[in-house]
């Protein structure tokens, strides 16, 4: 005996959609009736004036349940809107350096910075060199160092500095 496709994206198989000879048989008051024929299950169903949902399709045989089909659809999209709302989207905010850069400049974007990460997001650090700057690539892995250093307490380096053309880049993640 086989289980039975994956139902489509239409949701649950309902009724006379099972395509199951025999079914594991859960009635209106959520006893288990046991493996039960499908026929027997839907004239159950018929008589509670309910429906016959399919609700573990892969399972041998398939899980089947009497229950009222608005209401568990109805519940349902009900539990993927609250998925929907509590899920974070973490963004990757950019804090663009020079190797030069003043204290108190350097102050102001680590302010950024740690809010940023107090959201939730990541943060990608990015130091410009521009002509001659090229020529000390040190001062501004240093520079990129003195950032890690001072986040270490609240997030943690996901991409090491890396020379990309004429710009070095880190990416920071929250703890």
């Amino acid at each position: 005996m086989k289980a039975a496709a994956a139902p489509e994206k239409g949701g649950p198989r309902v009724n006379k959609d099972i395509r199951a000879v025999q079914v594991q048989l859960i009635d209106a008051e959520g006893q288990n009736r046991g493996v039960t024929n499908l026929v027997d299950a839907q004239r159950l169903a018929e008589e509670a004036q309910l429906d016959l949902v399919e609700i573990v399709p892969n399972a041998i045989p398939p899980v089947c349940k009497i229950l009222d089909f608005g209401k568990y659809r109805f519940n349902e999209q009900k539990k993927t809107a609250e998925q929907r709302k509590r899920q974070k989207v973490v963004e990757i905010k950019e804090i663009k350096l020079r190797p030069g850069i003043d204290d108190h400049d350097y102050e102001v974007k680590m302010r950024s910075v740690r809010r940023f990460f107090e959201e939730g997001d990541k943060v990608k650090v990015t130091l410009r060199f521009r002509g001659r700057e090229m020529a000390h690539q040190d001062l501004g892995f240093r520079l990129l160092q003195r950032v890690r250093t001072e986040t270490a307490q609240i997030a943690k380096v996901e991409a090491e500095p890396l020379m990309e053309g004429r710009q070095m880049t880190m990416v920071l993640a929250p703890k």
